[in-house]
């Protein structure tokens, strides 16, 4: 720090120690949530099954929407961070479905 920068408080530096480590924890639960459903697209393509499911990610995203609004988290925030992650999976599918992954 340079002499004129102000010191930060513990408590600011307590707190952004555990985001930084919740964040570390949240890519790792990614990147276990992505292993599964690499296998679920496998599977998919080898049964000749579509890569949506549009009626479980419906009864996912209102799953998710239910435990956000329990831990006092936005519900809204919680679908549209769900529906980025089942946009991605899609797109993962239909790879692996064409023989591209």
């Amino acid at each position: 720090m340079s002499e004129n920068a102000p010191e930060m408080p513990a408590e600011l530096l307590r707190l952004r120690n555990s985001i930084d480590n919740i964040d570390a924890a949240l890519v790792h639960l990614l990147a276990e949530r992505f292993k599964c459903t690499q296998q679920v697209g496998r599977l998919k393509a080898e049964h000749h099954l579509p890569p949506a499911d549009p009626a479980r990610e419906d009864r996912q995203i209102a799953r998710l929407r239910a435990l956000a609004d329990e831990a006092g988290l936005d519900p809204v925030f919680a679908e549209k961070f769900l529906n980025f992650i089942i946009a991605e999976v899609i797109h993962h599918h239909e790879r692996i479905a064409s023989g591209d992954e």
